[in-house]
């Protein structure tokens, strides 16, 4: 086994209503922040959670919540911009996974000197990083306890892992009440997405004691939250489970990977912004009948774990059963089933296919594959 190196960084606190605690946290970083926003939560009328915090503390702060209006690289470009010239002590980014990334990266280059596109072409940041605060408002954030942070490049519509200081973020609070305004649809898609994260993790080359502890426990608190305990034993609200096996999911993936549907969708999304949520979740089934062929004793755990199959099932039948069970949810929630039901072609695909051939990801699938095998599963869910 590979040595195990784990540093316990940031601080989480997850519970209903943590949000209103967050303000004394703020101030031992600064008292002026730059906020960025999901633009959702100021439709919804989320956002007022946030702010009266902030107003209530007496913490100087502005908004930036225009991430829809250019790609990621060009979007980090103006925020940079704006933090250098208000001379923030920190950052606070609540949302999903755009304005978290937006986040990472702007606290990561917010010292440094180079141009942003040297670092997107591989270059790493090395400067004394700006202390951010996440909040994240979805379940399903794979690298928010890594490292590395994935970011589209306006140039080429292609996505980047800039490799970043250690310790950007300082304190995640993960809040169920935020989760509160999504859709049935998106709750049960990211749902898929959290528990194909936490699989991946779970089958990775890099997977660890830890990692898969993390996985367990995740699988085992989604299965609770899509359907209900068998006893009552558990009676903790479903967007409380939720949140709980989100948080599970990405210390597992932190400390593994993410895998073959993570990899494919993130440059699907890049390049074609079709939801990463939806082709995870077609992905996921397919995945898993690939990598039973050569792990099926494990993915035989996790089904057992949710309950989809029985103790008495062999590998490959708990297995078939588990890729059964994502099928039957995926019709019941009434999700695209293929990727063709998300009026792209596969010539569009096999593009994305090159693009995750290109990223180290790529080493850290269950077995070794190339852009070619990655383009042969996409053909199999097309």
């Amino acid at each position: 086994m590979a040595d195990f190196s784990f540093k316990v960084s940031p601080n989480i606190l997850l519970g209903s209503y943590t949000t209103s605690r967050i303000g004394s946290t703020l101030l031992s970083y600064g008292t002026k922040f730059m906020l960025i926003l999901d633009p959702i939560l100021r439709e919804n009328g989320s956002s007022e959670k946030i702010t009266k915090v902030l107003d209530d503390k007496k913490i100087d702060y502005f908004i930036f919540d225009e991430l829809s209006m250019s790609g990621e690289s060009e979007i980090l470009e103006r925020t940079l911009k704006l933090a250098r010239e208000a001379h923030v002590h920190g950052v606070i980014a609540v949302g999903g996974g755009k304005p978290i990334r937006i986040g990472r990266a702007l606290c990561a280059l917010y010292n440094e000197n180079h141009d942003l596109y040297d670092y997107l072409d591989g270059s790493q940041p090395l400067a004394n990083p700006l202390p951010l605060i996440c909040i994240p408002t979805t379940i399903r954030d794979a690298f928010i306890f890594t490292d590395k942070i994935p970011l589209v490049d306006a140039r080429s519509s292609t996505l980047r892992l800039i490799k970043a200081q250690s310790g950007i973020c300082k304190f995640v609070l993960f809040d169920p009440t935020l989760t509160a305004t999504l859709t049935e649809n998106q709750v049960e898609s990211m749902s898929l997405e959290t528990l194909c994260i936490a699989t991946e993790s779970y089958l990775s080359q890099r997977e660890n004691f830890f990692s898969d502890m993390m996985a367990e426990k995740a699988v085992e608190l989604l299965g609770y939250a899509l359907d209900g305990s068998q006893s009552l034993t558990v009676t903790t609200p479903k967007e409380e489970l939720l949140s709980e096996g989100g948080c599970m999911a990405s210390l597992s993936a932190a400390t593994s990977s993410v895998g073959i549907a993570s990899l494919l969708a993130m440059c699907i999304n890049a390049r074609y912004k079709i939801s990463r949520s939806l082709v995870t979740t077609i992905l996921f089934p397919y995945m898993i009948e690939e990598c039973a062929k050569f792990k099926a004793d494990r993915l035989s755990v996790l089904a057992k774990k949710m309950g989809i199959a029985q103790a008495e099932q062999t590998d490959e039948e708990a297995s078939h059963a588990f890729a059964e069970n994502i099928r039957q949810r995926i019709a019941k929630a009434n999700l695209p089933a293929r990727l063709k039901d998300l009026s792209i072609s596969l010539e569009q695909l096999a593009l994305a296919a090159e693009d995750a051939g290109q990223l180290d990801i790529l080493h850290s699938l269950p077995r070794s594959m190339n852009s070619d095998d990655l383009f042969t599963l996409i053909k199999t869910a097309y």
